[in-house]
């Protein structure tokens, strides 16, 4: 048997939130919308990852999410322009990422970085 796909579920009834801060701000493309649920995503090849933290590196709280993106800092001015507040960051972590904590709109501690 082998693993085809890892699906973040995240409960919400505002579609529309997900919709500005994971499709407008990230740049993910809607891949579903069925009124009840709708999936963003990307066709890019990408690596199947599972974190078990006892912490967040640095002395953070664990985050929910974890998003690696190519461009950090235009992610941060994204996040910052559609008007989120960073909770952490930007920073060079010692184990070689670029990255920031930001809330998405239902309260999950997103992690998003970039390998330097």
């Amino acid at each position: 048997m082998k693993v085809r796909r890892i699906v973040a579920n995240v409960e919400t009834r505002d579609a529309a939130a997900a919709r500005r801060f994971y499709h407008d701000v990230l740049g993910l493309d809607v891949l579903m919308d069925q009124g009840w649920i709708v999936t963003c995503g990307s066709e890019e090849q990408m690596q199947v990852q599972i974190s078990f933290m006892a912490q967040g590196g640095s002395g953070t709280p664990v985050p929910d999410l974890s998003i690696e993106v190519d461009d950090v800092e235009a992610a941060l001015q994204g996040m910052k322009a559609a008007g989120f507040a960073i909770e952490y960051g930007p920073a060079d972590e010692p184990w070689g990422v670029r990255r920031f904590y930001v809330r998405d709109p239902f309260g999950r501690l997103v992690n998003i970085l970039s390998h330097q």
